[in-house]
């Protein structure tokens, strides 16, 4: 009998550490690592196993195969233990009438109304900033997201403290990779890092509890998401209020996260890049009536901002890390796998790879010239693949765009002085930037 193959694992593995410390240190540079080491390579994270898949073709196969590579693994059961059993956490088994009792809040003819939320919220931001006064990018962003977020899946709920829930929101998010790493009995001790990610997450339980209380006492039926959550049903059944609640907080988390990641990105290379900045500038000035908000229905004349956002969802993708679980004894690559098999695939990984994307540290908007936002051959992953895709993905592109063009056709924005920007996972970290008003020109679009 011939010997039972077995994929490489990464060096640097520390007594019962493992890999983690690394990942911790610098998770993005760690995973980089990896594909030196072959398409499929072994890494541990204090007792647990994974697999890194490194090669593009068998990231699509774990992806589009999600019968056998299930939503499971590392981050998937921190993630569930925080956010629930819902659309972006659950096993197959409960996937597939989740999704169609969700489909129809994000319908494609849904959107428009979604975007004058988007719209609006956006404008607002940008009434208040002031020429000349310094802005920290990121939180700005967050709370851009967050009141669109809110508004759309809320809308008229008052009482509402949307700045408390943005705070609790921050320290729940950086909890959940922060666990991800650490071994199970450590989470439970009641260190100060746990009391206020267990407290953040209360809180957010909390509001968002008593917001479908007050839906359904109300007996409120708009157009917002929690109002289509509340009334689809399928042969009579209808989601339960927990059900709904854990719906509720996976759409949360994605709607801040990644829109606000997206723009913070956006901002920061558009004033590294001028002939982009002037270019952008040059699309606003042509299609925005002189620097009014951006609309649903003015998307398809803001095609470079489209582009850009993509670009910046292929260099800075926020889905950064997905893993799954196999559920029967499979192969990738010539080497077997065992059934309860933690897989990693990493879009940030995938999307920096350069036979894919050349030049891929270069950030190029016109390399999705005559593309769409899902790739070529699916080579753009930011919001996951197959049937497990990210359900809001159309959403978030939307949000993004609108409030790119909103905020470019009124501002331009330029590094403070001294400003250094390092990834922090895929959010910038210390991103300062000065706003100044600027008028538009009107010119050709580009």
């Amino acid at each position: 009998m011939g010997m039972v193959r077995t994929a490489p694992q990464a060096p640097g593995a520390l007594p019962l550490l493992g890999h983690g410390l690394a990942l911790r240190r610098d998770p993005l540079a760690f995973m980089m690592s990896l594909p030196a080491h072959g398409d499929l390579v072994q890494i541990r994270v204090g007792p647990v196993r994974a697999l890194v898949v490194c090669d593009p073709g068998l990231v699509q196969r774990v992806l589009t195969d999600d019968r056998t590579f299930d939503k499971g693994g590392l981050l998937i059961e921190r993630v569930r233990e925080g956010l629930g059993n819902g659309l972006g956490t659950c096993p197959h088994g409960d996937h597939r009438r989740q999704r169609r009792l969700t489909q129809p809040a994000f319908h494609a003819q849904r959107i428009p109304a979604y975007a004058e939320v988007m719209t609006r919220e956006a404008a607002r931001a940008v009434d208040g900033w002031t020429h000349g006064r310094d802005i920290d990018v990121l939180p700005v962003m967050q709370e851009i997201a967050a009141r669109t977020t809110m508004a759309t899946m809320f809308a008229d709920t008052p009482g509402t403290d949307t700045t408390a829930v943005l705070e609790s929101f921050n320290v729940f998010s950086h909890g959940i990779y922060q666990r991800m790493l650490l071994p199970h009995p450590l989470d439970r001790l009641p260190l100060p890092a746990n009391r206020r990610y267990d407290q953040a997450r209360a809180h957010l339980h909390k509001a968002i509890g008593a917001i479908i209380a007050d839906h359904r006492a109300r007996g409120v039926q708009g157009a917002d998401l929690l109002s289509m959550l509340l009334t689809t049903s399928e042969n009579g059944q209808r989601l339960t209020d927990d059900e709904i609640a854990d719906q509720v907080m996976s759409f949360f988390f994605g709607g801040i996260e990644t829109v606000a990641a997206t723009l913070a990105w956006a901002l920061h290379e558009i004033a590294r890049h001028p002939q982009v900045e002037q270019r952008l500038h040059a699309e606003v000035d042509a299609v925005l009536p002189a620097g009014a908000p951006a609309t649903f229905d003015l998307l398809p004349r803001l095609a470079y901002t489209g582009r850009i956002v993509t670009e910046i969802l292929r260099l800075y993708p926020p889905g950064w890390l997905l893993t799954r679980i196999t559920t029967t004894p499979t192969d990738l690559d010539g080497y077997p796998i065992a059934k309860g098999a933690t897989v990693v695939c990493s879009p940030y990984l995938i999307h920096h790879h350069p036979d894919l994307h050349p030049d891929p540290e270069r950030f190029d908007p016109d390399r999705w010239m005559g593309q769409s936002a899902t790739g070529r051959n699916g080579l753009l992953i930011p919001f996951g693949g197959g049937a497990r895709k990210c359900i809001a993905d159309t959403f978030g592109v939307t949000e993004a765009t609108l409030a790119l063009a909103t905020i470019t056709a009124r501002w331009r924005l330029t590094h403070t002085p001294g400003t250094d920007v390092t990834p922090a996972l895929v959010n910038p970290r210390g991103l300062h930037m000065r706003p100044t008003t600027r008028e538009p020109t009107r010119t050709r679009t580009m």
